[in-house]
């Protein structure tokens, strides 16, 4: 095979069928564009005449492809002379498949040091931009990654690091802290446990905090920011945990006088709002205001209408009677407006003023701390259950009261064990007592222990999901339904239907139930919880689902793909194998939208 190097006119060169780089061929043109344009064509193109004066481009398909974009700009003239090197071989796939296999692309770590080397030449970040192709974000985001430790680019191109681990130590320059956090990182690797080791004491800019402070308010009180140049929302860490904590709670504390003015006993300001900060205490709920006369006789007139529309309407429900229906509904909402609570029972309870997940303001009327509760279960003042402080109204002696009492209990319980329907009734009054009146301890003679499980320190944005949402509006319809004194909730239990009955008794039970796994939890415990999940049939794909920021984004990659695999399809995992772990997460979350793709943590034991 003969080869000749020749100037060629561009206009002259035409793109060959059978240049076999097939998949790519048209990737970063625009950063080669840009090369060529700083530094010339530094490779020949590879070349065969065809007819009519015309070269075929045998290899170098994306450098002509890169010149003819010059050429479009008017960047480079279309009779301008490329050097060609012309070969009169016929076999063209082996001379294309030689030049593109033995091609050997270099280790990012080096692109990433040749940065970083030419902004040391001061060479601006706008200037390798240009004659790079890429932008000036691109260019900083490197710089950072070839100023990480060499010992860690080290491990980084023996395999023993990957980019999205690199790219979290890029958040400090401090090499001898990268250093000691990489050796001292346990089996959790991941981008996120880095970052948090890196930057231990201070707060994540999407902390609750941090989103109602905001960063401007944040930075104007003197605090600072290190951005997280690889997080795609602009995300870092705030470095002041103090400050910012100080900041949102003057800023919280603002909000509370205004709750204050509505005039209950007290107002607490807390930057996170835990239901176990209300241990002890009774909940109040607002009531519908009474109305005016006026108000009252609208409210009778709208609904009579609307009873006249729906009678006269029958069966049928055109858009234009649920538009009027629809509006006599709000004017009456409009009438009789928000509920109140009230001023008796503001001058006994009190407020929690707290942060959200989302960094809103949340705020918890109505819980009336033990020593402000008028109904303290019964109990004489001295403790003792009796005004004299005996032991009983005909002074017994003590001993002999527990003896004959002992026998009562005997009595009692199997009198109780042959009436399950009544026995049921002692079950959800006792149960209900210490769910909803913990102020009356003692006021059951069953030994049940109703405690509830609290949530929210394992999971910060729990009181989001929809199980919590109706588990709370369920709590706050039963504790209406209930009288002011424990002293009465026994005839009111007798009251109900028995399907109520069970109703409340599983709403007690349910606020006990503890499944969160913990390194010092029971394996007994957690079997339970498996049975349990099982016979109730529980589909936790109904109450939660993966997301990026919520669970891709906190796994490895190969767990990633893993999950795609099996929710979708091998192929669809293989299609984005080559993504970062931000891009990753975020097409994972798309591609399992409801899949009902759970991990296996979640699943039941039949599942």
């Amino acid at each position: 095979m003969t080869i000749h190097i020749r100037d060629i006119e561009l206009s002259k060169l035409v793109p060959s069928k059978a240049n076999v780089r097939r998949t790519g061929k048209t990737e970063r043109i625009e950063e080669l564009a840009a090369s060529i344009s700083a530094h010339g064509l530094l490779q020949n193109l590879t070349v065969r005449p065809v007819e009519k004066e015309r070269f075929e481009v045998v290899a170098g398909g994306r450098r002509l492809a890169a010149l003819k974009l010059l050429a479009k700009r008017k960047e480079w003239a279309k009779d301008a002379p490329v050097p060609c090197q012309i070969i009169d071989s016929d076999n063209l796939t082996e001379i294309s498949l030689a030049e593109n296999a033995l091609q050997c692309p270099m280790h990012p770590a080096d692109q990433y040091e040749a940065f970083a080397e030419l902004h040391r030449q001061e060479m601006s970040v706008e200037d390798i931009a240009a004659r790079f192709g890429v932008s000036p974000k691109i260019v900083t985001q490197r710089l950072k990654l070839g100023a990480v430790s060499p010992k860690l680019m080290k491990a980084y191109r023996a395999g023993d690091m990957n980019l999205e681990q690199l790219s979290a130590f890029a958040i400090t320059d401090d090499h001898s802290l990268q250093e000691r956090v990489w050796k001292e990182l346990g089996y959790n690797k991941s981008r996120h446990a880095i970052l948090e080791a890196l930057n231990d004491g201070q707060v994540s800019t999407d902390d609750r905090r941090a989103l109602y402070v905001g960063a401007e308010a944040y930075l104007a009180a003197g605090g600072h920011i290190t951005h997280d140049l690889f997080d795609e929302e602009g995300g870092g860490y705030m470095s002041d945990a103090a400050l910012l904590n100080r900041s949102a709670t003057e800023k919280l504390a603002i909000e509370a006088e205004a709750v204050s003015a509505e005039g209950w006993k007290w107002v607490a300001v807390e930057l996170a709002f835990d239901y176990g900060m209300a241990a002890g205490m009774r909940r109040i709920y607002p009531e519908q205001r009474e109305l005016t006369e006026e108000e009252d006789n609208r409210v009778n007139a709208l609904e009579a209408q609307y009873e006249t529309l729906c009678d006269e309407a029958g069966e049928e429900e055109s858009e234009k009677l649920q538009g009027w229906l629809s509006d006599i509904d709000r004017e009456i909402a409009s009438i009789r407006g928000d509920d109140v609570y009230a001023p008796e029972d503001r001058a006994i309870a009190g407020v929690f003023v707290s942060l959200g997940s989302d960094g809103q303001t949340r705020i918890e009327r109505g819980f009336v701390r033990r020593e402000d509760d008028p109904r303290k279960g019964g109990k004489a003042e001295d403790g003792t259950g009796s005004e004299s402080g005996k032991t009983s109204k005909d002074d017994l002696p003590a001993r002999l009261v527990a003896e004959l009492t002992a026998y009562r209990t005997v009595a009692l319980a199997n009198e109780l064990a042959q009436q399950p329907g009544l026995a049921l009734t002692a079950v959800v009054h006792a149960l209900a007592i210490q769910t909803f009146y913990p102020s009356a301890d003692g006021a059951s003679c069953l030994k049940l222990n109703a405690k509830k499980a609290y949530l929210q320190p394992h999971a910060e944005k729990i009181a989001d999901n929809q199980a919590m949402i109706d588990i709370e509006a369920r709590d706050a319809a039963w504790e209406k339904r209930l009288p002011e004194d424990p002293a009465d909730l026994w005839g009111f239990i007798l009251t109900l239907l028995e399907s109520e009955r069970l109703e409340l008794l599983a709403h007690c039970i349910s606020l006990t139930l503890d499944a969160v796994r913990t390194p010092i939890g029971s394996a007994d415990s957690q079997r339970h919880v498996d049975t349990l999940a099982t016979a109730l049939n529980l589909d936790m794909a109904v109450y939660w689902q993966p997301t990026a920021a919520g669970y891709f984004g906190r796994i490895a990659k190969q767990h990633i793909l893993q999950a795609v695999r099996e929710g979708v399809s091998p192929q669809a995992a293989e299609n984005i194998a080559k993504l970062k772990k931000p891009a990753m997460a975020e097409r994972a979350e798309k591609l399992l939208s409801g899949k009902g793709w759970l991990p296996e943590l979640l699943c039941n034991a039949a599942q």
